[in-house]
């Protein structure tokens, strides 16, 4: 029981990226096609496809889950590059940070700060 004498606390059990291309991602042993997100430790399909079509729409469940985000991790494909200034601009007016980099990058540290028990949104377009 916690301290309170409520019910036990549960540790976060985030889910984990284990390999990444062709189209998807394995998301804790299961292969999910297409871009992914990963909110609150819950893997969602997202409909990215790249860069250069992202809009601050493509965001709308990170901006719905309020606290349980503190920045996003952002996989941006097979090269890192800048997004989309409306992206950039529409996540800062949230009061979300943005981390961006390639998808394979975002993937591995992704898997590192949900170990430690960081609250961020995994956004990464399919490679």
């Amino acid at each position: 029981m916690s301290p309170s004498g409520s019910q036990p606390l549960t540790p976060r059990q985030p889910p984990s990226i284990d390999a990444w291309g062709g189209g998807g991602f394995r998301v804790s042993g299961v292969w999910r096609p297409g871009s992914l997100l990963i909110i609150d430790d819950q893997p969602l399909d997202w409909g990215a496809t790249s860069l250069a079509d992202l809009t601050p729409e493509a965001f709308a469940p990170v901006y719905a889950a309020g606290g349980a985000v503190e920045f996003v991790l952002l996989g941006v494909g097979l090269a890192n590059a800048l997004p989309p200034r409306p992206v950039r601009d529409a996540l800062k007016a949230a009061g979300l940070g943005l981390e961006f980099m390639s998808t394979e990058a975002a993937a591995r540290t992704y898997n590192v700060l949900a170990s430690e028990g960081r609250r961020l949104a995994a956004a990464l377009i399919a490679v």
